[in-house]
């Protein structure tokens, strides 16, 4: 892996979905909106923060990520000598899918669903499934044949897992999960418009109070907080990618107010955006994103 990672940052591989990502120190909090992944550590460790919970995992627990959330992470044990290096293979829903129907249908479990963002233990079956599709990356002859067959059984590993009921969860279109996942959609698509709660308790399917009790289970956080960290974070993006200022960034996602765009910045970036967009330019682990 580290022969494949070569250099510090996010390393899309010839093989769907399989990201490699590799730093050589420890990182500050990076804010992202991390998509549905497992990802996988081989060196060094890092936390991820979703709500008020922070996590840590290494190469003996392994991070999966079910629904689209704004989550903090930070890369926490790295060097020169043994850079943190990370696997992630992003989540193909259709062979997931396939994959519950083959191993044929459980209950549907009726419980509110858990954090979509948990730890489980790497088990020796799942860790050979993985190492075999990283072998394929020397190997792309064999690559297109052989990938997505380890992608599967890694699949299977993940369902059979002690998590494997909230993997489940992704592929029953009506599983509580899968009706947060639409509301979601709706945050994610229209996030620069006013946010109306009946509308997204109507996509979901669901009753208010159930719908708020089933998102806040999900992601930790209301509608609407889910909606401003969309919003302060593709502001972020817009500042530091094509130098826009603050206000004409607040005003492109949806704030009215510039100072209420400033201070709601600060608040979730702990710094006004003028300083912090300098401190990000000057330090480029903003770019690790898994």
């Amino acid at each position: 892996m580290a022969r494949n990672s070569g250099i510090d940052g996010v390393l899309s591989t010839r093989i769907p979905r399989l990201i490699l990502i590799r730093s050589s120190s420890p990182t500050e909090p990076i804010h992202t909106l991390h998509q549905p992944a497992v990802c996988f550590i081989a060196q060094g460790s890092k936390q991820v923060m979703l709500g008020d919970t922070v996590q840590t995992y290494d190469p003996n627990r392994y991070l999966t990520v079910s629904v689209d959330l704004p989550v903090i992470g930070q890369v926490i044990d790295a060097s020169a000598e043994k850079p943190y290096l990370c696997l992630r293979l992003d989540l193909n829903p259709a062979m997931l899918s396939a994959l519950v129907i083959e191993m044929g249908s459980s209950p549907l479990d009726a419980r509110v669903p858990g954090p979509g963002l948990f730890l489980s233990d790497t088990t020796p079956e799942l860790l050979d499934a993985i190492v075999r599709l990283l072998r394929l990356l020397d190997r792309p002859d064999e690559a297109d044949l052989l990938a997505p067959l380890a992608e599967r059984e890694i699949l299977y590993r993940l369902l059979m897992g002690e998590q494997g009921h909230r993997l489940r969860q992704i592929a029953r279109s009506e599983s509580k999960l899968t009706q947060v996942t639409r509301a979601i959609e709706v945050i994610k698509r229209d996030f620069r418009k006013p946010l109306r709660i009946e509308d997204l308790a109507a996509r979901a399917n669901m009753g208010l109070s159930s719908f708020h009790q089933h998102f806040k289970a999900v992601t930790a956080m209301s509608p609407l907080q889910y909606q401003k960290q969309l919003r302060l974070q593709e502001a972020r993006r817009l500042i530091l990618g094509q130098s826009i200022d603050a206000a004409t960034a607040g005003h492109h996602v949806g704030y009215d107010s510039p100072s209420q765009f400033s201070r709601e910045y600060a608040r979730l970036f702990g710094q006004p955006p003028l300083r912090d967009i300098a401190r990000l330019r000057a330090a480029p682990s903003y770019l690790l994103e898994a």
